[in-house]
């Protein structure tokens, strides 16, 4: 065990900053991909059941209709994506990207509990899930993901701010 612990610690794969730049970079293509589909009518519609039960998506459907839907879903996960792409090279605007990815999965997981028949009453209801309630448990890794960025982010940007003005950051 030795062995493989002290050539992992001695690989790439542990260099400094590399999970963060895997998770950034991750979370792009994500928000290109899922922002993507979400311009297509078709991709609202089949997520109408959840969008108009949820605590902070209910409005969309009656105030935008479906096509504003999608637009507003598609075009804030292209900005929240490209703000976070951004990030790479501008640490503010990573933070307003990741930022925004934290308020997304916060929307989307809240819709988790008023889901209909999102536990499968065949294996006995809560907790076996049924799909459309398994679809959104990845938003948790998602919100972490988003989370983790943004404390970084934030870091980052306050360490800049501090090194330039010759404060002391200290550890946060």
């Amino acid at each position: 065990m030795n062995f493989l612990i002290d050539k992992l610690a001695g690989s790439f794969l542990l260099r400094r900053d590399l999970d963060y730049h895997l998770l950034r970079a991750a979370m792009v293509v994500i928000f290109a991909w899922f922002g993507y589909d979400k311009w297509f009518e078709a991709e609202i519609r089949g997520l109408l059941p959840l969008i108009t039960h949820g605590p902070f998506t209910f409005w969309t459907i009656p105030v935008l209709g479906i096509r504003g839907t999608a637009i507003f879903l598609g075009a804030s996960e292209w900005t929240f994506g490209t703000l976070l792409l951004l990030g790479f090279w501008n640490k503010k605007l990573g933070v307003l990207g990741a930022f925004g990815s934290t308020a997304t999965f916060i929307s989307t997981l809240t819709i988790l509990p008023f889901v209909p028949d999102a536990w499968d009453a065949g294996a006995g209801g809560f907790p076996a899930m049924a799909m459309n309630a398994a679809f959104l448990l990845k938003d948790l890794v998602l919100l972490v993901v988003s989370v983790y960025l943004l404390r970084q982010d934030v870091a980052r940007v306050v360490a800049a701010r501090d090194a330039v003005d010759g404060r002391v950051a200290f550890a946060r």
